[in-house]
């Protein structure tokens, strides 16, 4: 029994330091810039050693991929719980209404992402895996709308659900990189919610003809 207590405060020590590290690696690659911090600022930011850095991640991108994978699933879970609301159909627009209520646009994380973007487009490694970090995103939207075909039907420009999941992150993405710039997060909301409405509706078809003479 002692034994098992031992390995119980061990394990929830290195989860304590685990997200401390992480909770200080954010807060300085948001300050300086992925590519500008050193293992020894996050160290130092956290209260910790070299040491207990290495004995959690083997280097920065690694735990870059560990605060990636937080967020990224924060996200594709705030995503699919809003549009898992509508039952079997799919309610567009009360759906997009929920889903950029819900949705996290955080500055300081886009800034952090964005700066690892880069690091990752000269890295075809850290792109590789970083693309499928990515991909758990439109899988939740995909899998949402791929659920509700029969019931709500989408543009046919779209090319089906995993068209339109892309279109949904590409104009997630689009709205982001505006939000860095302006830092407005309730015009980035409205704005959101505009596009995911015009891409998933008919509402940007154009009118039919008139029928008057």
């Amino acid at each position: 029994m002692a034994t098992q207590e031992t390995a119980r405060r061990v394990t929830r020590r290195r989860a304590e330091t685990r997200a401390r590290l992480l909770d200080a690696a954010f807060g300085v690659f948001a300050a300086k810039g992925f590519g500008r911090v050193s293992i020894e600022e996050v160290c130092e930011a956290a209260g910790y050693s070299r040491g207990a850095f290495y004995s959690n991640f083997a280097t920065l991108d690694e735990l870059f991929f560990a605060l990636y994978q937080e967020r990224a699933d924060l996200i594709a879970a705030q995503v699919a719980d809003a549009l898992a609301e509508d039952g079997p159909g799919l309610d567009v627009p009360a759906a997009v209404d929920r889903v950029t209520e819900v949705l996290l646009l955080d500055v300081d994380w886009l800034l952090v992402k964005t700066d690892f973007l880069v690091h990752a487009a000269r890295d075809p490694e850290v792109a590789r895996v970083l693309l499928g970090h990515r991909a758990r995103l439109r899988e939740a939207v995909a899998d949402r709308l791929f659920r509700a075909r029969g019931h709500t039907e989408l543009p046919a420009v779209l090319g089906g659900t995993a068209g339109a999941a892309h279109a949904v992150v590409a104009a997630y993405d689009g709205v982001t990189t505006q939000l860095l710039l302006d830092k407005d997060v309730e015009h980035a909301r409205s704005w959101l919610k505009q596009l995911l409405t015009a891409l998933l509706t008919d509402g940007g078809a154009p009118a039919a003809p008139s029928t008057a003479h």
